[in-house]
């Protein structure tokens, strides 16, 4: 005979736990995408190979998902679109680096790569304003 098991329910230092994570890499995006807006940072993504155009929508992109995942808003949707930045951010441009942050690595990159994947499979939770609003699945 199949037993099925209740979902459990996560509890409150669960959830502050997961607020924690999920606040502190948005608190990480947010200062990141501040930085971006500095005219300085149009010739480092030059000196990427990326066009210069790019800048501002990177920046807003990090500081308004930033923003997101802070108050637990579309956070999947961000988690998507921070990922494929992680993801280009590895292989583009720290790839041939090696794997050591202090000799300009991925291992950083890495490690935010997996949390944004952890925000993704685990959605808002219930710390955030998509638990206040009735917002469809898909977007949260």
């Amino acid at each position: 005979m199949i037993k099925l098991q209740q979902k459990q329910q996560p509890n409150k230092i669960q959830e502050l736990t997961y607020w924690g994570i999920r606040a502190s890499v948005g608190i990480i995006f947010f200062v990141y995408g501040m930085q971006k807006f500095d005219p300085v940072w149009r010739d480092h993504l030059i000196g990427f190979g990326l066009p210069p155009e790019l800048q501002i929508p990177i920046a807003l992109a990090e500081t308004i998902g930033g923003m997101f995942l802070i108050v637990g808003f579309m956070t999947r949707i961000t988690g998507v679109i921070f990922s494929i930045i992680l993801l280009d951010a590895i292989f583009h441009i720290r790839w041939e680096n090696g794997f050591f942050i202090s000799q300009g690595g991925w291992d950083y990159d890495l490690a935010l790569l997996a949390m944004m994947l952890f925000i993704i499979a685990t959605g808002t939770g219930k710390i955030s304003i998509n638990s206040k609003l009735k917002i469809p699945k898909i977007l949260q």
